[in-house]
């Protein structure tokens, strides 16, 4: 086991690289010969970044400045550690665990440090990851990814396996990642593209960019809208701040919104289609020439042409079928109309 009780105690082993500001690491330690399988990191007030990027030499890095980004020198820093922190780095049966612990509360915020960690291993590694203070990256994995962060954004990118992440004060972006991903935050936005498998996302706090995205995908917002395009096998989707745009649509659709309109491009229709909103229209392109069951209700019902239809047809309901009948389409609104063409 190979452990790191305080920085100062080992300052002149020549494995560790210092430096005096935020722009290089505080202190890189190797990882070369130890086989990392798995990283445990807490940190109570930094950012923490796991890359399994071909190429780059495993390794930590560890990053230290002051709170309010402000400089610190290195003699500072080494005494604010010995007073304040308890930081550890261990690395034992393969497993790398980085924690850092406030020695005691400060009276004053100022006085803090914020303490990152920016480590390379293998692409085979899972993850636990903590902060209260910081964002989370992770890039090239492929494994069971856990992380939380109260005071940051999640950046995911490149990773397969089990990905579950919280952020109660940051946005989220997840890019070309795959198999089981669940990411939550309550403080801005998703963004996600070209991902596919069993997919959840939800905000409380910003809106939903979905785009090329394939598999069983859940995406709801309480506090912004939802824009999707070039989706393929099932989207559930809503919000309750905000319309839906959804364009490019290969998919089962289940989209709701009590705040705004609809649109929907559907390409070609999955297993069902439902739509609904409380305040707002309904804009749907179906496709042409696919055997569908209608049943829309509005103020008003709007469309340029129907053929091949058979069943009721009045002003504010259609109930029906096309081109023989097929999947169900269910689309309702409230208190708006209802605009259906075909392409």
């Amino acid at each position: 086991m190979k452990t790191i009780l305080a920085f100062l105690a080992v300052a002149c082993q020549a494995t560790f690289a210092l430096a005096q500001d935020d722009r290089t690491p505080y202190m890189t330690k190797s990882l070369a010969n130890d086989a990392i399988s798995s990283v445990y990191v807490s940190t109570s007030a930094g950012g923490i970044k796991v890359s399994g990027e071909s190429g780059q030499a495993p390794r930590i890095e560890v990053y230290i400045q002051g709170n309010n980004n402000r400089d610190l020198s290195k003699a500072e820093i080494e005494k604010r550690l010995n007073e304040d922190y308890e930081l550890n780095i261990d690395v034992k049966d393969h497993e790398l665990r980085a924690t850092v612990k406030t020695r005691h509360e400060f009276r004053n915020w100022n006085n803090g440090m914020s303490i990152s960690f920016k480590i390379y291993v293998p692409s085979q590694v899972s993850t636990e990851l903590t902060t209260s203070g910081g964002g989370i990256d992770l890039d090239h994995l492929k494994g069971k990814e856990n992380f939380r962060t109260s005071g940051g954004g999640l950046n995911i990118a490149s990773v397969s396996g089990e990905v579950n992440g919280t952020t109660s004060g940051g946005g989220i972006n997840v890019s070309d990642s795959d198999d089981r991903i669940d990411l939550t935050t309550s403080g801005g936005g998703i963004n996600a593209k070209d991902c596919h498998g069993d997919i959840r996302l939800k905000t409380s706090g910003g809106g939903i960019v979905l785009h090329n995205l394939k598999g069983t995908i859940y995406a709801h917002t309480s506090g912004g809208g939802v824009e999707a395009e070039h989706i393929e096998g099932e989207l559930n989707t809503g919000s309750s701040g905000g319309g839906l745009r959804l364009y490019d649509m290969n998919c089962s659709l289940d989209a709701t919104t009590s705040a705004g309109s609809v649109e929907a491009d559907i390409r070609q229709v999955g297993k069902y289609v439902r739509l609904s909103t409380s305040a707002g229209n309904i804009n749907l392109t179906l496709p042409a020439k696919q055997g569908l069951d209608l049943d829309l209700s509005a103020e008003r019902v709007e469309q340029t042409e129907f053929h091949d239809f058979h069943g009721q047809f009045d002003k504010d309901r259609v109930k029906g079928s096309i081109n023989g009948g097929g999947v169900s389409v269910d689309a309702h609104a409230n208190s708006g109309h209802i605009s259906v063409r075909f392409n």
